[in-house]
C-alpha cells in the first residue's frame, strides 16, 4: 500500500515535472522570439519617439503664436471674431509626459 502510494506520488512529480519543463521551454523560445524582434523594431521606435516629440514642440510652438496674434487682434479689432471665439478654450488633452 504504501509502495504504490510513493510510486504514484513519483510518477505525478515526474509528470509535473515534464509539464513544467516544457512550459519553460516554450517560455524561454517565447522569450528569445520577443527579443528578436524588438530589437527589430527598437530603432523605428526611438526614430518616431523623436519626431512624435519634436512634432509636439513644434505644436504647441505654433499654438502659443496662434494665441498672441488673436489676442493682439482682438486688442486692436475688438470685433474681430465671434462672441464665442472669445471664451477660453480648455485644453483637455491629456498631458502623455506625466506618468499615470
Amino acid at each position: 500500500m504504501i509502495v504504490s502510494c510513493l510510486n504514484e506520488c513519483l510518477l505525478s512529480s515526474s509528470l509535473r515535472l515534464g509539464r513544467l519543463q516544457d512550459s519553460n521551454a516554450v517560455l524561454s523560445h517565447f522569450n528569445e522570439y520577443s527579443e528578436h524582434c524588438y530589437a527589430e523594431v527598437s530603432g523605428d521606435f526611438s526614430r518616431n519617439t523623436r519626431v512624435l516629440k519634436s512634432m509636439k514642440s513644434d505644436l504647441d510652438y505654433i499654438f502659443q503664436k496662434l494665441r498672441v496674434m488673436k489676442s493682439r487682434i482682438l486688442a486692436t479689432y475688438p470685433d474681430a471674431f465671434p462672441d464665442d471665439s472669445k471664451r477660453e478654450v480648455v485644453d483637455r488633452r491629456p498631458d502623455l509626459e506625466m506618468p499615470r
